[in-house]
């Protein structure tokens, strides 16, 4: 096998040390693996670059362990090709293993171009990525703040949530209010329902009667506070995803197009997948590197399980979240093509072939830089009699005969 590249380093990189092999060319021309260990720390990874910079490396590439790798890529990016590897693509054969010798054979696999380099996106990316992962977490974290705020309620007797459609609504928070502030006739906090609510006085009534103790206001109080903090939390970081996304606003107010995304998850796509999509060179990369398209696996000409593979958590989680919108939606193609997977494989499987759909229509506007268009629900239609056409003339030509087709 022909070796590619003349002078690359393989690093092995844990949390504390980085174990370095670098292939250069000896005296005689003949490839020669010189080793060096170094910290993790900024001046050890200036080190680093500096010791491989004086070899005349121009290559380097790791395995992507953890969040180890991040500050080693981040340093190095500006002066190196860098190749980030999924570790399942460079195993081993069994046998001794060190970090030196793992160092050697990224470094081997390196120099003969055997290395499939992963997707890191720009740096203004990874800041935007950072801040929507971010705000993600604290809103699972609103979210199960909210839920111990039902179970208090629950455990109190306060069939608050029975009634209202929203407990944190203003009438709801201002009944819990009440309630923390001591007051207990269920008159009076029948009363403070405000709107539509108003109209529900009499079942209000009866699901503020309860048993509330000190102990329920006590843990409420905090309960509500920390939302409330949250919120607060959440629109700062909003406010500085504004910002970030500033120089890709155009490509960001594209994708609110595509039914059942919205602004805060076109924020995320971007955030996870940027808007250069020459990185992805057809939708089919992208669908796979997400997880959203059918595994692979066959063995002995058996096809075995097709399930997907894990991807992007933030990019999936998004569009499975779209997908759900898009569902609820009418005369709409992606409504329509949700019904038609739910018939033949259930809403789950659907669910996920929608967030496939979407995210294909996310790789077209951010390539073209068009504003999606519906198709509608008839194009789905069409698209199936098409198919069924085709498939009965191929096999009415595989039992060798020739098919012209007249309109009726």
């Amino acid at each position: 096998m022909r070796q590619l590249l003349e002078r690359c380093c393989g690093l092995d990189v844990h949390k504390k040390s980085i174990s370095a092999c670098a292939r250069v060319p000896d005296e005689r021309g003949e490839v020669a693996e010189l080793y060096a260990t170094f910290g993790t720390t900024t001046p050890d990874l200036l080190e680093l670059s500096d010791w491989m910079m004086g070899l005349g490396v121009t290559h380097v590439a790791m395995e992507a362990t953890g969040d180890f790798w991040k500050p080693v890529y981040y340093i190095l990016e500006a002066d190196f090709e860098l190749l980030l590897v999924n570790p399942a693509h460079i195993k081993h054969v069994p046998g001794r293993k060190t970090d030196a010798i793992d160092a050697a054979w990224i470094a081997e696999l390196l120099s003969y171009g055997l290395l499939r380099k992963s997707f890191v996106p720009p740096p203004p990316i990874r800041r935007l990525r950072d801040l929507t992962r971010y705000r993600k977490a604290l809103i699972r974290d609103r979210s199960r703040e909210v839920n111990r705020v039902h179970k208090v309620l629950e455990d109190a007797g306060v069939k608050l949530s029975a009634v209202a459609t929203d407990v944190m609504g203003v009438s709801g928070r201002a009944i819990m209010e009440a309630l923390i502030g001591g007051t207990s006739n269920p008159d009076a906090l029948a009363s403070l329902a405000k709107g539509r609510l108003r109209a529900k006085i009499p079942e209000l009534h009866k699901a503020l009667t309860a048993r509330f103790k000190d102990h329920h206001g006590f843990m409420l109080q905090r309960m509500l506070a920390h939302i409330d903090d949250l919120d607060a939390d959440i629109a700062a970081i909003s406010g500085r995803i504004e910002a970030e996304i500033g120089p890709f606003a155009e490509k960001a107010k594209l994708l609110p197009s595509i039914t059942g995304v919205g602004p805060r998850a076109a924020e995320a796509i971007i955030g996870a997948i940027g808007v250069d999509m020459s990185v992805f060179p057809t939708s089919g990369h992208l669908a796979s590197w997400a997880g959203l398209c059918p595994g692979q696996r066959e063995s002995a000409g058996k096809r075995k399980s097709s399930r997907t593979r894990k991807g992007s958590e933030l990019l999936r989680t998004t569009l499975v979240e779209c997908a759900h919108s898009a569902s609820h939606t009418k005369d709409t193609y992606l409504a329509e093509f949700f019904w038609q997977v739910t018939r033949r494989q259930g809403k789950d499987k659907a669910i996920v072939a929608v967030a496939h759909e979407i995210l294909i229509a996310c790789w077209r506007v951010l390539s073209t830089g068009t504003a999606y268009c519906d198709p509608g629900p008839g194009a789905l239609r069409a698209r199936s009699e098409e198919q069924i056409r085709r498939r009965a003339i191929r096999q009415l030509e595989s039992l060798g005969l020739r098919v012209t087709l007249d309109a009726a």
